[in-house]
């Protein structure tokens, strides 16, 4: 077996990898359809807040059979998360033209460098609950080949868990549509492979669903807080601390509606 030197002394240890796909928050470059109601800069430090608050919580996981990595774009930018992530933690670069290409090639490199599973997850979900992590990595544990898939709100999914390279989940896919995770499931089908459904939970990518982060973590003086579908979510420190203070300085600005919001210079 040839092992990439990325994945280091891990390569040889057969576990669970749990990856997020990630960008590099650089301002102008992330979370675009936050600005409005945030400013650029703000959007990259709320995805910054993101990455901390995930990672953590993955590197925590690393003595109940897993392994964090973050699997970054853009490739040349590996040197601007070092001071963002817990020390020791895996950084290996995505490759591929379309997010399908980058999330085959993902598995594909980590299922061939001594991991006898891999979890794809986004970093757009930073309560996102430990214990859905915990499930994913037990039922990839088991006898038998599946798929894991996390549903998302909107018709996407936030984690999809392999123990083998399937081509054909990540092709004939609408991305970034409300019909990913139908289409992925009629993939799974159409190959015989069983399907293990987590609880649905959901990315933070515009403006209701950055409300929806507000109200989980109870943030809003409205009386919306904490949505009952949505408790039980880890507590992102990190994502809370600087929301708070966002919305202490201009709540309205953060949380008016995203066709009338102006960003900030």
């Amino acid at each position: 077996m040839n092992i990439d030197p990325a994945f280091g002394s891990l390569a040889i240890k057969p576990r669970c990898a749990l990856a997020l796909m990630a960008k590099v928050p650089f301002a102008g470059a992330v979370k675009t359809r936050l600005t409005p109601p945030l400013s650029p800069q703000e959007a990259a430090t709320l995805s910054t807040c993101f990455l901390r608050d995930m990672t953590t919580n993955l590197f925590g996981m690393n003595s109940d059979g897993a392994e964090g990595v973050v699997l970054y774009t853009p490739a040349n930018a590996e040197g601007f998360l070092h001071d963002l992530l817990p020390d020791g933690f895996k950084l290996v670069a995505q490759h591929g033209e379309t997010l399908g290409e980058r999330l085959i090639n993902a598995a594909t490199d980590l299922l061939s460098n001594g991991f006898e599973s891999v979890c794809l997850i986004n970093s757009d979900s930073p309560t996102l609950p430990v214990e859905v992590l915990r499930t994913a990595t037990s039922l990839l544990a088991q006898e038998g080949d599946r798929v894991v898939l996390g549903p998302s709100e909107d018709g996407g999914y936030y984690l999809i868990g392999l123990k083998h390279q399937h081509h054909e989940l990540f092709e004939r896919i609408a991305w970034s549509t409300r019909t990913v995770l139908a289409h992925t499931l009629e993939r799974a089908t159409d190959i015989n492979l069983p399907v293990e459904l987590l609880p649905t939970w959901y990315d933070v990518d515009d403006a209701a669903t950055l409300r929806l982060l507000c109200e989980e973590l109870s943030l809003l003086t409205d009386g919306h807080n904490g949505q009952a579908k949505f408790r039980g979510g880890s507590e992102a420190p990190h994502t809370r601390k600087y929301l708070a203070g966002l919305i202490a300085k201009d709540d309205q600005r953060l949380l008016a509606d995203p066709h009338t919001a102006k960003t900030r210079p």
